[in-house]
């Protein structure tokens, strides 16, 4: 922890990085919404390229999109309304990553009864929507298949948003490999992910 801190004290200080910040202080225009994992293997600045400013962030567990259910707001639902329709993001990025351990617990059928509010949270994967459990990637560690299968539920998912539904917003399903650092994009027209 002692790095951060050292780290967070000197990084305002830093002369190159003056004009830089002082000009985020007029607002923010991202490019695109980028809907990930907490996961700490996957950091969306770095995977790309973006700068201060640049990229709006949404991180759940499991980059999970709920479903969206009117008069029962999420922090998830408003992040991607105050995106689309405050900042007007036209790009919206799921990307979700190999071992993962939110797609992992359901393809194993995990008893995750003493993280209960883990297990509440990974309820809006259920089986119903994704077809997880008794997956062919039960016995692989990076959970490749059922990993894709995921990332194309939210994106169906973000479809019934009214926020994307009203505006011409661009959905993409990523699939980061966290031991190689390969980015690999779903492909409507052969319904695969190839590398970027």
């Amino acid at each position: 922890m002692q790095t951060f801190i050292d780290h967070a004290r000197s990084f305002g200080r830093a002369a190159d990085r003056g004009d830089e910040l002082a000009a985020l202080a007029q607002g923010q225009a991202p490019q695109a919404l980028f809907i990930t994992c907490s996961d700490s293997r996957v950091i969306p600045s770095l995977i790309t390229g973006a700068r201060p400013g640049e990229l709006f962030e949404l991180r759940t567990a499991g980059n999970i999109v709920p479903p969206y259910t009117p008069g029962h707001p999420s922090s998830e639902a408003a992040t991607i309304e105050y995106a689309i329709n405050v900042l007007g993001v036209r790009d919206i990025v799921v990307c979700g990553h190999s071992h993962c351990g939110a797609v992992g617990a359901l393809v194993r059928g995990e008893d995750l009864t003493a993280v209960p509010a883990v297990r509440d949270w990974l309820r809006h994967a259920t089986t119903d929507d994704t077809g997880l459990t008794g997956s062919a990637d039960t016995a692989d560690p990076a959970v490749e298949r059922a990993v894709h299968h995921h990332v194309l539920t939210q994106v169906l998912r973000l479809r019934s948003y009214p926020c994307v539904q009203r505006h011409d917003v661009r959905l993409h399903g990523w699939y980061y490999e966290v031991h190689t650092g390969t980015v690999r994009a779903h492909r409507s027209d052969t319904d695969t992910f190839t590398a970027l």
